[in-house]
């Protein structure tokens, strides 16, 4: 069985704006049947709670799909939100797109 893994990679600020393009984006690949989504945060310097919340719509989407959500590539910043907002336990996180293959797609 192979599974349809799509990539996600937001950059800059992960606000209000760019939360709902965000939305939108999961919205779209969740309808062309994707069973994994990775969403890769390399290239986001910060997250605000708008921000915060499209990624939390997005899980829930996501899980209404039954399909699965991880995310890579987590800067110092965006990981001292997800503990103090307590997302590292609902978002699963991985170093890199590497590790992720490494421990997700191998196990598949």
């Amino acid at each position: 069985m192979s599974l349809t893994v799509k990539v996600i990679e937001p950059s800059g600020i992960l606000d209000g704006i760019r939360g709902n393009i965000l939305r939108r984006e999961v919205g779209d690949i969740l309808e062309s049947g994707a069973d994994i989504l990775l969403i890769d945060l390399k290239d986001v310097k910060f997250i605000d709670s708008s921000g915060l919340g499209a990624l939390v719509s997005a899980m829930q989407m996501v899980r209404k799909a039954n399909s699965k959500l991880f995310v890579c590539s987590v800067s110092d910043q965006v990981r001292m939100l997800f503990e103090l907002t307590k997302m590292d336990r609902i978002f699963q996180t991985f170093i890199d797109q590497e590790d992720f293959e490494r421990q997700i797609l191998a196990i598949q």
